[in-house]
C-alpha cells in the first residue's frame, strides 16, 4: 500500500495549497503523473507541492487551475502562500506593500525589491546565504505582482547613484537591471529618480527608508536593519520622513534626466549602448 502523507490544511498557507491541489486532483481521478503530463510538470514536483515541500509558481498554479477546473482557486491562494514564506520579520512589510495606495522609497546603494530583476534578486539574496535560493528568489519577485494589479499603487523610487554603479551580479545582470528601470519610463504608476553623487550632503544621509500611504489608514514609515524591521505610524516620525522625502525629490534628477543617467551608466560601466527616450543613440 502506498503511504500518503496526511496534510493539515490549517498548518500554513502552503499546506492548504497542497491540500487543495491534492483534493482537486483526486476528485478528477488523476494520478500525480497523469496531471503532470497534462500541465507539463513532473509528477514528482506535483507530489512535492502537495506535501508542502516545494513552492508552487504562478505558471504552475494557472496550468493546474485550468486542468482541474478549480475556478482559479490555486492562483488566488498563491500570493498568500508566497507571502507566508517571507522571513517573519518582513511579512508585515509585504502586507503594507500589498495594501498601500502610494509607496515612496529611498534606497542608497541597492535597487528596491519591487523593481529587481530575477538575476539581481538572486545575487542580492545569495550574497551570504545560498540556501533555498530558488524559492527565496521566487518569493521576492512575487511581491512585484502588486504593480500589475488593476489599480496598482503609485510607486516613487529615489535611488542613490551608487545603486546604479554598485555591480551586483556582474555586468550582464546589471545591464538587465538598469534596462528594467528604464522600462518604467512610460508607466505613470512607477516613477524613478536618481540622486546623483554631485548633490553632496542630502536629507537621506541617515539611510534608506520607505513611506507607505493608504486610503483609510494612517501612513507608516519603514526602516530595516540586519534581519529586523522597524515600521512606525508615529506622527512625528512620519512627518519628518515625509519632509526628508520632499527634500530628496527636490535634490534628485528629474524623471527624464534620471533615465538619461541610467543609460549613461549602462554604457560606461556595463558596456551597453542605449537609445535616448527619443530613440536617438547617445553620444
Amino acid at each position: 500500500m502506498v503511504h500518503i502523507n496526511v496534510l493539515d490544511p490549517s498548518a500554513s498557507p502552503l499546506d492548504y495549497y497542497g491540500y487543495e491541489l491534492r483534493r482537486y486532483r483526486e476528485a478528477g481521478g488523476l494520478t500525480q503523473k497523469q496531471l503532470g503530463a497534462i500541465i507539463a510538470y513532473t509528477g514528482s514536483l506535483i507530489g512535492q507541492i502537495e506535501t508542502a515541500r516545494k513552492l508552487p509558481t504562478a505558471d504552475f498554479s494557472e496550468r493546474a487551475d485550468a486542468a482541474l477546473g478549480t475556478g482559479g482557486l490555486l492562483s488566488r491562494l498563491l500570493p498568500l502562500v508566497l507571502r507566508s514564506q517571507l522571513p517573519a520579520w518582513f511579512q508585515q512589510v509585504a502586507e503594507l506593500e500589498a495594501r498601500a495606495t502610494e509607496i515612496y522609497t529611498f534606497q542608497t546603494h541597492m535597487v528596491h525589491g519591487l523593481l529587481q530583476t530575477e538575476g539581481y534578486a538572486r545575487a542580492v539574496l545569495g550574497a551570504v546565504d545560498a540556501a533555498d535560493l530558488d524559492d527565496r528568489t521566487t518569493v521576492r519577485l512575487a511581491r512585484q505582482r502588486i504593480l500589475q494589479k488593476e489599480r496598482p499603487p503609485v510607486l516613487w523610487a529615489i535611488l542613490g547613484e551608487g545603486a546604479l554603479r554598485q555591480s551586483i551580479g556582474g555586468a550582464e545582470v546589471m545591464r538587465e537591471q538598469l534596462a528594467r528601470l528604464l522600462s518604467y519610463e512610460t508607466n505613470p504608476s512607477v516613477n524613478i529618480q536618481v540622486l546623483p553623487f554631485v548633490v553632496g550632503a542630502h536629507a537621506g544621509l541617515q539611510g534608506s527608508f520607505n513611506l507607505y500611504r493608504f486610503s483609510d489608514d494612517p501612513p507608516i514609515v519603514y526602516t530595516e536593519g540586519y534581519g529586523t524591521a522597524h515600521p512606525t505610524a508615529n506622527p512625528d516620525v512620519v512627518r519628518n520622513c515625509s519632509l526628508y522625502y520632499d527634500h530628496l525629490q527636490a535634490a534628485a534628477l528629474s524623471l527624464r534626466d534620471s533615465a538619461e543617467l541610467i543609460r549613461r551608466v549602462m554604457e560606461e560601466c556595463y558596456g551597453e549602448r542605449q537609445l535616448s527616450a527619443d530613440g536617438d543613440p547617445l553620444a
